[in-house]
């Protein structure tokens, strides 16, 4: 027997997280959850794009983790009851990892450039402000309640990451960066 996706339990604009019930619909913790969520839909569609081999095992791979991330965000580090994966300092030295060694084959940013280029490089654009942005919930989260502080540093790595993407991509289709004109 299947189960429906239709449960009416949030119709009063309430939900229920791991280890939380009937949290309002416009906690902070949801606002960044839904966050990443977009952020996984963004990166779907990015995936719907060709592109180069150095970076798409990356984002395929960062979809699932942000399953991951989403879980953890949605279970207080108090609830111990609960089997989840948490978000871990090897998942941060990955994200790091790649960066490092995707900023080697490019040439130094010296100047702020425009968030443009193809269609997948502005998708990894608007996938790094939807990051900055699940990150800012976050924090907001993590002023008031107990949240794993790997996750602040796993999406703020990530957005690195996203930008960095966003600059090999127009390396590998042999676009320019736009310089940002102040004028």
């Amino acid at each position: 027997m299947t189960r429906s996706v239709v449960t009416k339990r949030g119709d009063k604009g309430t939900t229920d997280l791991f280890g939380i019930c009937g949290i309002p619909k416009d906690h902070p913790r949801l606002h960044a959850q839904g966050d990443i969520d977009e952020l996984n839909a963004v990166l779907g569609l990015l995936l719907s794009d060709p592109l180069p081999s150095i970076v798409r095992p990356t984002i395929e791979h960062i979809q699932h983790m942000l399953f991951r991330v989403g879980a953890d965000l949605a279970t207080p580090t108090s609830v111990t009851h609960i089997n989840i994966k948490r978000v871990r300092r090897e998942d941060i030295e990955h994200v790091e990892q790649t960066i490092t060694t995707l900023e080697s084959t490019l040439q130094p940013q010296r100047s702020f450039i425009l968030p443009n280029g193809s269609r997948a490089v502005s998708l990894l654009h608007q996938a790094r402000a939807v990051c900055r942005r699940a990150e800012r919930w976050t924090v907001s989260v993590s002023r008031k309640e107990t949240v794993n502080q790997e996750i602040l540093i796993y999406l703020n790595r990530l957005s690195d990451y996203l930008f960095i993407a966003a600059r090999i991509v127009n390396m590998h289709m042999n676009l320019p960066e736009e310089i940002v004109d102040y004028s």
